[in-house]
């Protein structure tokens, strides 16, 4: 390969790496403040209004996210932690999608639960109000992102950012 086209080759390679790590930032409302995440204690409440559990929410700022709840591992409900992601659906809208596994589902054994979240934040980012809708799939259902599987509840939290 001759020299101008290795320089060619490099400065192509550098100017799409380039725009690789911008890209994305075009997608946001022009003066809409940029969100990277933070780490929330919530209060969990059921379909009646009623304390459930508190958990932690944490949105990471590459958009996964993770929850651990209270009431894990029983003695009324039995399930793992929750992993997924988040996206923003406007300035202070967050929708999220995480899984997690129940230990059992039913008698027919273990099962996959989608929680499908949408969080509101308060203006500063310090707090978080919103839902939670969980819907159980068997371990084996090969898309539990699709349609159908079993709703088990809407609940709804609260709860405010945790700081350093």
């Amino acid at each position: 390969m001759k020299p101008s086209r290795i320089v060619a080759a490099i400065g192509a390679f550098t100017l799409l790496t380039a725009v690789a790590l911008w890209g994305g930032s075009g997608t946001r409302q022009a003066g809409a403040p940029v969100f990277s995440g933070g780490a929330y204690l919530t209060i969990i409440k059921d379909a009646g209004g009623y304390f459930a559990s508190r958990s932690v929410i944490t949105l990471h700022a590459d958009h996964t996210m993770m929850a651990v709840d209270s009431a894990e591992q029983g003695p009324t409900y039995y399930f793992s932690g929750q992993l997924g992601g988040w996206k923003p659906v406007g300035s202070h809208r967050l929708l999220g999608r995480m899984i997690n596994f129940q230990y059992p589902m039913n008698s027919s054994g273990p099962g996959i639960a989608r929680a499908d979240y949408v969080i509101n934040l308060s203006s500063d980012r310090r707090h978080v109000s919103g839902t939670i809708t969980v819907v159980a799939f068997p371990l084996q259902e090969i898309d539990p992102f699709g349609e159908g599987g079993t709703l088990i509840t809407t609940t709804s939290f609260e709860g405010e950012r945790i700081d350093p």
